[in-house]
């Protein structure tokens, strides 16, 4: 008899239930264009930040709802072998997009129900929240979106104070928080420490969750196991996006030896939930990734050396619904 550990892992995601995308941004999926091939895929993080406020002036709401719901059905059907039930999608309310993306999410989010798709939303903070503007579409969205969504660094220096905002926004609201941090793969980075400070210290422990956390790995072991108890006192959980930092580039910063991507084989043992996400799918950032789940979950247990069956189908699954507030 063959032995396949693949096959036993995928039979045991389904013992579980439906698989859970943690992390995505469907407003931008299937939106790169053969121009953007040329050069802005080419672009450093930030800059494409501002290179999609094109994208987000030219569509329309009902562009925006086309195109979103024609990405939900391509999700569904490139994981339709794994019983997709939950997706988490950030979305754009800003300035820039207004209200165009929310709306049409909160429209197809109805639509998805015929498919047995828990389509959740969180508000995308692209242009930061201390901009008067910026604030207030933040603010004007919170009671339309399932999770309130954070990117401190989109503030730049005010990252730390962007934190302690949108933690007392979502304890307001009685919602969860999730907050993208330590992305560019740094040692210059501690957002994951600050934030747990931040919870901590306003006291929403248990209700925040961490997106990507790649700079981690950057750090010494005596910090990061320091780092690990500090996330179990803040009840931070978090979610891998494996191919979406992968690819982060060659530095000559000294650093310990170690992959870009969420440290999970030494977060779960430290007793800390970590689910999953693809993040962006076919735009500029990312222009190759088509949403497939079990890719990413490859690209996790393999760039992490993460074996554990049981542990990893929890991660599509059990922990996914954790990280979205779902029973």
């Amino acid at each position: 008899m063959t032995y396949e550990p693949l096959e036993i892992l995928i039979k045991k995601i389904f013992s579980l239930g439906g698989t859970v995308n943690a992390h995505s941004h469907i407003d931008r999926a299937y939106s790169v264009q053969p121009e953007d091939m040329q050069q802005n895929i080419e672009l450093h993080l930030m800059e494409k930040w501002q290179k999609v406020d094109h994208y987000k002036k030219i569509t329309s709401e009902e562009g925006y709802y086309q195109n979103m719901r024609n990405a939900l059905l391509l999700h569904l059907k490139k994981n339709k072998n794994l019983n997709l039930e939950h997706v988490l999608s950030f979305v754009d309310c800003d300035p820039i997009v207004e209200y165009k993306a929310i709306n049409s999410a909160l429209k197809i989010k109805k639509e998805m129900k015929a498919y047995n798709i828990n389509f959740m939303i969180a508000n995308q903070t692209l242009k930061g929240i201390f901009n008067s503007q910026a604030k207030k579409y933040f603010l004007n969205s919170i009671a339309d979106v399932d999770i309130i969504g954070s990117l401190p660094s989109a503030d730049g220096d005010k990252y730390f104070q962007h934190m302690e905002y949108v933690i007392r926004a979502a304890k307001d609201a009685g919602k969860r928080l999730h907050v993208h941090v330590d992305q560019l793969n740094s040692s210059k980075e501690r957002e994951t420490e600050f934030l747990c400070r931040q919870i901590m210290r306003i006291g929403y422990e248990g209700m925040v969750t961490a997106v990507h956390g790649i700079s981690i790995g950057c750090h010494p072991a005596h910090y990061r196991k320091g780092l690990y108890s500090m996330c179990n006192d803040a009840g931070l959980s978090f979610v891998a996006c494996p191919t979406a930092w992968i690819d982060s580039r060659r530095t000559e910063t000294l650093s310990p030896t170690h992959n870009a991507i969420t440290p999970i084989d030494e977060m779960i043992p430290a007793g800390l939930t970590v689910a999953l996400g693809t993040d962006n799918i076919c735009d500029i950032y990312k222009p190759f990734c088509n949403g497939d789940l079990m890719t990413e979950l490859r690209v996790l247990l393999e760039a992490t050396h993460f074996y554990d069956i049981d542990e990893l189908a929890k991660i599509m699954t059990i922990n996914g619904k954790k990280v979205l507030g779902i029973s």
